[in-house]
């Protein structure tokens, strides 16, 4: 597949591609994280790993399944870099000490769950890889990451976000991610094939990812609601229900839409673009309601 083949060229700076118009003509808008896939050399030179075990890291290939929706004229913001070398789903200060060599005397960082699981703003190690890099990097790289990569992103979707609200009333992000094949929750039971997340009412009205509950099911996808995803950084940073900021993440299983390795497009991506593009469309017609119920925390 010809990478450099799109329906419409992006806007293209360092952190992003952003494709659309820059003020959104519709409430939705989409944010791809963790598709990056151009690994600089300066990079895989404190590589411990293969770039294969790297790649692991990615959503892989999860922003073909946007194609579609940058044809119609959404506007689809998808980072560059790879999660490998930053992950923008983490707060800043969501550092593991270990991965710096000379951490600032008055660092404040932030503790997590995922952090001490190895997977925080720039990953240390994952199942198969202990440890993911040669050596700890300068605390001015960490820093030139997250200027260059971490903020930008954040900033030109938070202006997004708040530029449409002003133009429509209200406004609507669909965060796209993909996930391993989950196990089955019983016996008997099929895993669902797609995670809806809004920290558990936190991020959206509960109109909303009920409608996208549906929205998969008449595509014959099941459906998990915040369980085992319930979205993280990017979600809370960006989810403001109540200012008219309503943020879902979308966790789709790989085997839906890659191939038997996971690892290149597979047949299914045709019918994965049908399911987003009838997400996307739908959510655009639908107006969250003031005082909707929200699920209890």
């Amino acid at each position: 597949m010809n990478e450099d083949v799109l329906p419409v060229p992006p806007v293209r700076n360092t952190a992003f591609d952003r494709f659309g118009p820059d003020l959104p003509d519709r409430p939705v808008i989409l944010s791809v994280p963790h598709a990056g896939r151009g690994y600089p050399d300066a990079l895989m030179a404190t590589a411990r790993v293969r770039p294969a075990m790297l790649r692991r890291l990615e959503d892989r290939w999860v922003d073909l399944l946007a194609r579609p929706l940058i044809a119609r004229g959404f506007t689809v913001l998808v980072a560059r870099a790879p999660r490998a070398l930053i992950d923008l789903n983490r707060h800043e200060r969501e550092v593991d000490p270990a991965m710096i060599a000379d951490p600032p005397h008055d660092a404040a960082w932030h503790s997590s769950a995922k952090l001490r699981g190895g997977l925080g703003l720039f990953p240390r190690r994952m199942p198969g890889a202990s440890d993911l890099w040669l050596r700890p990097m300068p605390w001015a790289e960490a820093l030139r990451r997250i200027e260059t990569v971490h903020r930008p992103y954040h900033a030109a979707l938070a202006r997004l976000m708040t530029a449409t609200r002003d133009a429509h009333g209200h406004a609507i992000l669909i965060d796209l991610h993909s996930m391993p094949p989950l196990p089955p929750p019983g016996a008997g039971q099929t895993p669902p094939g797609i995670v809806l997340g809004d920290r558990f009412g936190r991020s959206a009205s509960s109109q909303l990812i009920a409608l996208a509950a549906d929205i998969a099911h008449s595509h014959g996808v099941g459906v998990a609601q915040n369980s085992p995803y319930a979205g993280d950084y990017l979600l809370e940073r960006h989810g403001r229900p109540d200012r008219g900021l309503h943020a879902l993440q979308v966790e789709i299983d790989r085997q839906l839409y890659l191939d038997g390795a996971l690892d290149q497009p597979g047949p299914g991506v045709a019918r994965m673009q049908a399911l987003i593009t009838d997400l996307a469309e739908a959510l655009a017609v639908e107006l969250p309601r003031a005082g909707y119920a929200m699920a209890a925390e």
